[in-house]
């Protein structure tokens, strides 16, 4: 697992994009829970940093409003359209991601 950020870098109900060995990785903090997203929409590569907050446990593309899960990625209406989610770890305040 690679080192992220620290949990106090993304407040609480917020979002941020982080780079990580040139990778970008959007991480969001929703009902305290952190979880690691890859930056981009499946659909059309749209940048999901400045997506719509998740409502619902969902994440929400501003272009098309393709839904994500974020348990799991998946998008119940397009179900093609699997938005990639990585493991997170937090240990000593510091969000661990496995990035593989």
């Amino acid at each position: 697992m690679t080192f992220v950020a620290k949990v106090s870098d993304v407040p609480a109900g917020g979002k941020k994009l982080f780079v990580v060995d040139g990778q970008e990785v959007l991480l969001i903090n929703h009902k305290g829970t952190i979880h690691a997203v890859e930056s981009e929409c499946p659909h059309q590569g749209a940048p999901l940093a400045s997506v719509s907050m998740v409502k619902e446990d969902y994440l929400s593309c501003q272009r098309h409003g393709y839904r994500f899960k974020l348990h799991d990625g998946s998008c119940k209406e397009h179900p093609e359209c699997t938005l990639k989610i990585y493991p997170v770890r937090i240990e000593n305040n510091e969000v661990l991601v496995d990035l593989e």
